[in-house]
């Protein structure tokens, strides 16, 4: 039977993105193990491996994933080796370079490089040189915006033969194409302390300082002064312990600011939602966009690689140039507040549900099957 290895830094990588691929390998005829810093057992994975990868390039213990790795990989010799994260990519590549002298194939997913217009100097005098290396031991390289798809095309093209653009990870946009009734929506408000009429911001990204969630906070500070029944919910694991809530806790938004972890029940937050906000410095093709537009909700983002390719302005929804400009970020939120209470919002439905089909996953994993 064929061999087929999945690679990332952390479990919840797999689980939240890689599962229909794992399982479109099984149907494709492989054996498929998993390997990733964590212990989570995964539906179409046969074996699953436990390796130290950190996340931080400067951690020793990477060179004892790379070694732990590079063994697994030549005692089952793998027909093909797909690696995602960063960091998970370079210990995968560093591991499988003898294998692939032996024929394994190594296919790398860039789920956003960390150099990219705008990126700062350390970015580019860390990052680039490493991926630029490792480009020589990768057979395929994937990137799911198109700023990186140049990119690496024309500065890796002659180290990797083969740099393939997919459209992010993809989602399953039935999941999300939800008409919950005014009963059950008012029903989950309640379960969350909220009101009929209140008014629902939500960002769906892990707090961390890239996901940029404390300019939200900003944000809301100023807004619950004249508009007490607007409320953020930030869904996601913490990965800042506490920092985010220490903020709220100082500028006494508890009522209006809402933390809610990891939640397996996003499509049915989003559908009470009114607006998906997001303030990131950085993404790939975020899929917190693609599932607003699945549930036909308006979007507020930050600019930044990956958010310009989703949102036209005006259209379905709003590009703010950059953290200095709060007070334009605050005008778009009060803009479209104002259109919900005038029932003038149903414009951004159509156009964001059916700019959300382009990313179905079912078109996804004909891409990849192309590509296995």
């Amino acid at each position: 039977m064929k061999k087929a290895l999945y690679v990332a830094t952390v479990d919840i990588h797999i689980k939240t993105f890689h599962l229909p691929y794992l399982k479109l390998l099984h149907e494709m005829g492989y054996e498929v193990h998993v390997a990733t810093n964590g212990i989570e057992q995964f539906p179409y994975c046969d074996k699953k491996f436990t390796i130290p990868i950190k996340r931080s390039p400067y951690s020793l213990k990477n060179f004892k994933a790379i070694k732990e790795l590079k063994n697994i990989i030549d005692t089952e010799n793998y027909d093909i080796i797909h690696c995602h994260t960063p960091m998970g990519s370079v210990v995968t590549r560093l591991a499988a370079k003898q294998a692939r002298k032996n024929g394994t194939r190594v296919i790398y997913t860039a789920h956003g490089f960390h150099f990219y217009k705008g990126a700062p100097l350390i970015n580019w005098m860390l990052f680039y040189p490493i991926e630029w290396y490792l480009a020589k031991y990768t057979d395929t390289i994937i990137t799911i915006n198109t700023e990186d798809y140049e990119l690496a095309k024309n500065k890796f093209n002659k180290r990797c033969k083969d740099i393939q653009y997919i459209p992010g990870v993809g989602i399953d946009t039935k999941k999300f194409d939800i008409e919950a009734n005014e009963k059950e929506k008012l029903r989950l408000r309640k379960t969350l302390g909220l009101k009929k009429n209140d008014f629902i911001l939500i960002c769906v990204a892990r707090l961390d300082k890239n996901k940029n969630q404390g300019f939200l906070i900003n944000v809301m500070k100023k807004l619950v002064i004249e508009y007490n029944n607007i409320h953020l919910l930030l869904v996601g694991p913490d990965e800042i312990n506490g920092k985010y809530q220490e903020k709220v806790k100082e500028y006494k938004l508890e009522n209006n600011v809402h933390f809610l972890g990891r939640r397996d029940d996003i499509p049915k937050l989003l559908s009470i939602s009114d607006i998906v906000v997001s303030a990131s410095k950085r993404e790939g093709l975020p899929v917190n966009i693609i599932e607003a537009f699945a549930t036909g909700k308006p979007v507020i983002a930050l600019n930044c690689r990956g958010v310009d390719e989703l949102i036209e302005n005006g259209k379905n929804g709003y590009i703010i140039k950059n953290n200095k400009c709060q007070s334009d970020y605050i005008e778009k939120i009060i803009y479209i507040y104002n259109l919900y209470f005038n029932k003038k919002i149903l414009k951004y439905t159509k156009n964001n549900k059916k700019k959300a089909d382009f990313f179905d996953i079912d078109n996804l994993i004909e891409k990849y099957k192309n590509i296995y």
